[in-house]
């Protein structure tokens, strides 16, 4: 954002809304986790009763653990579960095996697409029309 004295007030009540919308937002987790106290500071012991809590660095370690051994036996159902209506995308055309674009691509965008994929078909096309006079001498000339 540029650094005009509109954008800079701008900033500052943002920062401002920020402040006060965390101080809710606080409240009405801890209201949600069920803690009684909510204007006072929470123990961990209080959050360990309703949440399990896992430290990074454990979970570092596991992920360290599970890379180093790489065992073939370490596959779970996720991993093994195929998707068998999987759509495969071509780059060039864009379009899937049963020749549909994706559903994120508006008409628009499919409608351009389309427009430059007809002028690129026509441009590789070699026209069936007669040659003209330039043609033919630069033929000639080609070939000499």
């Amino acid at each position: 954002m540029a650094k005009s004295l509109r954008s800079k007030w701008r900033r500052k009540c943002r920062a401002v809304k920020r402040e006060r919308y965390a101080e809710k937002e606080l409240d009405r987790l801890k209201k949600t986790l069920g803690v009684e106290n909510a204007s006072n500071e929470i123990e961990m012991k209080d959050i360990q009763e309703i949440a399990t809590v896992v430290d990074a660095r454990k979970i570092k370690e596991d992920k360290a653990k599970a890379k180093g051994m790489k065992s073939k036996a370490v596959t779970t159902d996720q991993e093994q579960m195929e998707v068998e209506d999987a759509r495969v995308y071509n780059k060039k055309t864009l379009r899937d095996q049963y020749g549909n674009y994706p559903v994120w691509m508006n008409k628009r965008k499919i409608l351009k697409h389309k427009k430059g994929r007809a002028k690129s078909e026509k441009a590789g096309k070699i026209s069936s029309k007669r040659l003209t006079r330039r043609q033919k001498k630069a033929i000639k000339q080609g070939k000499n």
